[in-house]
């Protein structure tokens, strides 16, 4: 069985935006709600870690939505096996450690 490093929580809510459909950084910003600045680099690391690949639009298709060109990302095999293991560890975690409560919802003000 492949041993996959440890990811932080922001690179695994990268991984699961693009498992997801999301592909590209815009989209996963607007999605996870992280800024840009944290969105490129956790792309960069993955895609050198092989859990992620990319590739450029044509040039044709963003000067006809006349914008920039989007570099497209996808999440490779490795990647969902990756994924899926952190997936299966979280499990594991939630069954080993106690309950907590959730935090009681605050009451609606009426108005």
């Amino acid at each position: 069985m492949a041993k996959y490093g440890r990811f932080s929580y922001s690179s695994l809510i990268v991984l699961q935006s693009l498992a997801n459909g999301y592909h590209y950084g815009f989209d996963i910003m607007a999605i996870t709600g992280m800024h840009s600045g944290t969105i490129y680099p956790i792309l960069r690391r993955l895609e050198q870690e092989s859990l992620v690949k990319s590739r450029w639009e044509k040039e044709s298709i963003a000067r006809k939505e006349q914008r920039p060109r989007r570099r497209y990302y996808s999440i490779t095999k490795f990647g969902e096996r990756a994924l899926a293991e952190a997936a299966k560890r979280s499990r594991v975690m939630e069954s080993v450690l106690p309950h907590l409560p959730h935090k009681a919802k605050p009451a609606k003000a009426e108005g």
